[in-house]
């Protein structure tokens, strides 16, 4: 509770450290007033107010009749104000909807921590934190990989036992994921191979480490193959707050994929970018979408087969929540128009 506590003041902190001084843009039909209902994350309100949300933190004021501001809940009332010429937004009240005669004293009031609204849908990328991954060319071939099946299953599931060729060394976990190779991740400039999406299949537990080890089945999304390849599990602590801000320097990249299954990509698909941290993302970076210029033909130019490139239109906004070395996962947290794979993204 105290970390989730702190992290409540430091969200908004660090925002402001890295946010860039640009002018506070408000929308033209922003709300005077807006309270907040259940499923709403902090980037979402900021959008009712900001044509970039992402300056949340420069219009944020604290209410001095509430010990910690930046911890909001469902029923909150938030209102837009001037402060010496600046806008500003703070909570006005505390689960009930203000009239204009309505005063406000000091109260007592308890809220569950849990029940306060995130900075983003966290729902929405946590079956991501994990698997898929992305791995590089070779990598998954030199893995261990199931060589047959215990008893006589031609399909296994939870509960069933596997063997795999081969892991000899068992100091560093007991916790396995299987995968199967996937596509590779192509970059449109180049066509150069910058990974290949990792496909997860299983959760397993190494019980007799060997050349042929024996290990079981925990939980599986689908049919387990012998041939699939087996990895540690060394999964991180899963962080879900997350401080959206541009990255540092400019980055110009693509989007290349769009996972789940999914054709359209609107706001909270979570879409595969060609840029990673050897371009210097890093979590909660924040990148600009742009519709990819279409090429039209020009049968008025009184030149034969005329091709131009139409100008890049805004799309959204998109925040990256895992980073590989030449690829990243994001999440679209705004999406103003159709996205398509290879739309640009762009440093804002």
């Amino acid at each position: 509770m105290t970390l989730r506590i702190a992290l409540g003041w430091l969200i908004p902190l660090i925002f402001s450290i890295h946010t860039l001084a640009d002018d506070i843009k408000l929308r033209p039909n922003h709300p005077d007033q807006y309270q907040v209902i259940d499923g709403d994350t902090l980037w979402s309100i900021a959008g009712e107010f900001l044509e970039k949300p992402t300056q949340w933190p420069m219009l944020w004021r604290a209410n001095p009749q509430i010990r910690n501001p930046n911890l909001i809940y469902p029923g909150d009332v938030l209102g837009l104000t001037l402060q010496d010429g600046k806008p500003q937004i703070s909570i006005l009240n505390r689960g009930e909807i203000l009239t204009r005669d309505q005063k406000l004293s000091p109260q007592i009031r308890e809220y569950p921590i849990e029940q306060a609204i995130k900075l983003i849908p966290s729902n929405k990328i946590a079956q991501f934190l994990s698997s898929p991954k992305v791995v590089q060319a070779g990598e998954l071939q030199a893995a261990p990989y199931i060589i047959d099946f215990a008893g006589e299953h031609l399909i296994v599931g939870a509960g069933d036992r596997i063997y795999v060729r081969s892991i000899n060394d068992a100091a560093n976990t007991q916790q396995y994921i299987v995968y199967r190779q996937g596509a590779p991740y192509i970059s449109p400039e180049t066509s150069e191979i910058l990974g290949y999406e990792a496909t997860y299949v299983a959760d397993i537990t190494l019980q007799t480490p060997g050349e042929i080890a024996t290990l079981i089945v925990n939980k599986a999304s689908g049919e387990i193959r012998i041939g699939d390849r087996v990895m540690p599990n060394m999964a991180s602590p899963v962080v879900l707050n997350y401080f959206p801000r541009p990255p540092k320097t400019p980055v110009t990249g693509n989007i290349i994929s769009v996972l789940n299954g999914v054709s359209q990509i609107g706001q909270y698909n979570i879409v595969v970018i060609d840029k990673g941290t050897a371009n210097g993302l890093d979590v909660g970076h924040v990148l600009d979408i742009f519709q990819r210029g279409k090429v039209v033909h020009d049968k008025y130019s009184g030149e034969v087969n005329t091709s131009v490139v139409l100008p890049e239109e805004s799309a959204g906004s998109l925040m990256v929540f895992r980073v590989f070395e030449r690829v990243s996962y994001a999440l679209v947290m705004q999406a103003t128009q159709a996205i398509h794979v290879l739309d640009k993204v762009k440093t804002p």
